[in-house]
């Protein structure tokens, strides 16, 4: 069963990375996004699959012991949380971030090319974009050197 716990992360690795391949050829823009929406949702299949797996697998008994003792001891289970929420807090703002600069840049781009007159006022909502994940930084920072 070793062999499966490397397989499976690198199956939805190259599920994953195989899309892009085609962007690099002269194939038509068409089949390049059905190939990559057919990749990412075999790559969350597969994330799945791996899931079920990892959680069916019986864990050693020392592993078991480990996972008793910091159930016991709240200050291991806070630390842990602690991980857990910088990492949420992080991950989702950098992903708001980058949905608001996908928008906001190109359209800021387009209005200084029709007049030069408008840059600060583009920049600034390309700039209010990526503070997003700046706050989100701040706040994992916030939540990991807390008492």
């Amino acid at each position: 069963m070793n062999i499966l716990f490397l397989a499976l992360p690198l199956l939805a690795l190259t599920l994953t990375l195989t899309p892009v391949i085609p962007l690099f050829s002269s194939k038509p823009k068409n089949y390049v996004k059905t190939r990559f929406a057919t990749h990412f949702v075999l790559f969350f299949l597969t994330l799945i699959i791996a899931t079920i797996v990892f959680l069916t697998q019986s864990f050693p008994v020392h592993a078991m012991e480990a996972a008793a003792s910091s159930a016991q001891n709240p200050k291991n289970l806070s630390e842990g949380l602690k991980f857990i929420g910088a990492a949420i807090s992080t991950g989702l703002a950098c992903i708001g971030a980058g949905i608001a600069v996908g928008g906001a840049a190109p359209a800021a781009i387009g209005a200084y090319s029709e007049d030069k007159d408008t840059f600060g006022k583009a920049m600034i909502f390309v700039v209010l974009g990526e503070g997003i994940a700046i706050y989100g930084f701040v706040i994992s920072f916030l939540i990991l050197f807390s008492n």
